[in-house]
C-alpha cells in the first residue's frame, strides 16, 4: 500500500510546483541551472523555517529525479550539486536540555496564579503544545480527556489524556470563572503564554521554554517505564517513532546503571 504523504508535505509540494511552473513553464528543463534553482528557492523560502527550506529543496530534487527516472534519463538534475546539497543539508540534531521531574514540580508548585499553573500542568503532565493549550474550550474537556479539534497532525481530532487532579482543577477553574462552552479557557496570545512559561522558569532559576515542558512529559514517561509506543502514539500523538525518539533526552551513565539494577539486580 503506498504511503500517504503528510498534509504539510502535500501543501509544500503544491506551493513549490505552482511557483516553479510560474517561473520556468516556458523553459526547457535541460536548460535550468543550479544557480537558477538556488535563486528560485531563495525567493520562495523567504521568512520560512530551515526545516521548510530543506523540505522544499528535497521535494524539488525528487521532482527532477522522477523526471529522470520515468521520462528522460538524459536530463541532468540541477538540484543534485555539491553547492545545493551543502546549503540545504540536514544539520545534526539538537540535543535539548531535559529537565528532571523535581525541577518541573518546583516550577509548577511555585506558580501561585491558578491559570498559569494549569497551563504549565497541561504542557508538563499532558504533553500539550502551547498552541493546543491556548485553543481549548470547555466543550473540549471530557472527564480526564481533552479533545483537540483540527490538530497539527491534520487529523479531524486527537485526544489528550491528563491526570485526574489536573482535570479536577481545570473543571473547577472553568466553573469558578463562568467560562462559556465556546470561549477559550486561556485567552492569551502566544507571546503572553511564552512569557508565563519564562517567568515560571525563573522561579526555579531555570531558562524555560514552552516545548521544554512537552519534552519533559515524554522523557519522564519513558524513563518511568512507559512503553515507547504509548509515549509516541498516546502521550505525544506522533505519527512515527523516530520523531518521538528525537524528543527523548540522552540517558546518563548513572541512570543506565539504575535501570539495569531495576531489571536484573
Amino acid at each position: 500500500m503506498p504511503r500517504i504523504p503528510k498534509k504539510n508535505t502535500t501543501i509544500n509540494y503544491q506551493v513549490l510546483l505552482s511557483r516553479f511552473n510560474e517561473q520556468f513553464s516556458e523553459r526547457d528543463l535541460h536548460s535550468i541551472t543550479s544557480e537558477e534553482i538556488l535563486t528560485f528557492l531563495t525567493h520562495l523560502n523567504e521568512k520560512t523555517k530551515q526545516t521548510t527550506k530543506r523540505l522544499r529543496y528535497a521535494l524539488l530534487n525528487a521532482f527532477f529525479n522522477l523526471i529522470k527516472n520515468t521520462l528522460d534519463e538524459n536530463i541532468s538534475n540541477p538540484c543534485n550539486t555539491l553547492m545545493l546539497r551543502k546549503i540545504f543539508r540536514n544539520t545534526r540534531g539538537i540535543q535539548w536540555t531535559i529537565f528532571e521531574k523535581e525541577s518541573i514540580d518546583e516550577i509548577i508548585f511555585k506558580t501561585a496564579n491558578l491559570r498559569n499553573r494549569l497551563m504549565l500542568e497541561l504542557m508538563a503532565r499532558g504533553a500539550m503544545r502551547i498552541g493546543e493549550v491556548l485553543k481549548i474550550r470547555p466543550r473540549d474537556v471530557d472527564s480526564r480527556k481533552i479533545i483537540l479539534r483540527a490538530p497539527k497532525s491534520g487529523r479531524e481530532s486527537e485526544v489528550v489524556f491528563i491526570p485526574q487532579k489536573v482535570a479536577d482543577r481545570l473543571k473547577e477553574y472553568i466553573r469558578v470563572n463562568n467560562i462559556d462552552m465556546d470561549q477559550r479557557i486561556f485567552p492569551l496570545t502566544y507571546g503572553g503564554a511564552r512569557e508565563v512559561v519564562k517567568k515560571a522558569g525563573k522561579l526555579a532559576g531555570i531558562s524555560l521554554k514552552c516545548h521544554d515542558l512537552r519534552r519533559h512529559a515524554a522523557t519522564y514517561a519513558s524513563r518511568s517505564g512507559t512503553p515507547i509506543e504509548i509515549v509516541s502514539k498516546v502521550i505525544l500523538r506522533h505519527s512515527n517513532l523516530p520523531t518521538t525518539q528525537r524528543y527523548l533526552g540522552k540517558v546518563s551513565e548513572t541512570e543506565a546503571v539504575r535501570w539495569i539494577e531495576n531489571l536484573y539486580g
